[in-house]
């Protein structure tokens, strides 16, 4: 395994409201801000830095499917094989609601849900 197996990696907040979003934690946490065309997708992504270190990322959820799901933070952990950490997780009790995915320059990615109901994405960062 790699040393950074298991380890969160990413944190994003799915809101519908990223201008705001950006004003508070600008505000709050000293945060900057880079808005970039989503990999591989339609719309924007924004990027949290502090300094020059990414820190987080910022997607609008409107129009994503989840009527209901108030904003909310989303965190993402390194694994090695996504492909096998998503089989692992789901024979392990964990529901996968979206299968292995490339996201452009990214990585792999996996989203599932454990079997205490919490939501998580599962990564295999891009080498590149």
């Amino acid at each position: 395994m790699s040393d950074n197996h298991g380890k969160v990696l990413w944190n994003e907040l799915m809101t519908r409201d990223v201008e705001g979003a950006k004003k508070y934690y600008g505000a709050t946490c000293g945060w900057t801000f880079e808005t970039m065309p989503v990999p591989g997708g339609e719309g924007h992504y924004t990027v949290a830095k502090l300094g020059d270190e990414m820190v987080a990322g910022m997607m609008d959820m409107s129009g994503m499917e989840l009527d209901g799901v108030p904003a909310h933070w989303f965190t993402y952990f390194a694994v090695d094989d996504v492909d096998a950490a998503a089989g692992a997780a789901e024979a392990a009790g964990a529901k996968v609601h979206r299968q292995p995915f490339d996201v452009g320059t990214v990585g792999r990615i996996a989203i599932i849900e454990d079997p205490t109901g919490a939501m998580l994405g599962l990564m295999t960062p891009s080498q590149d």
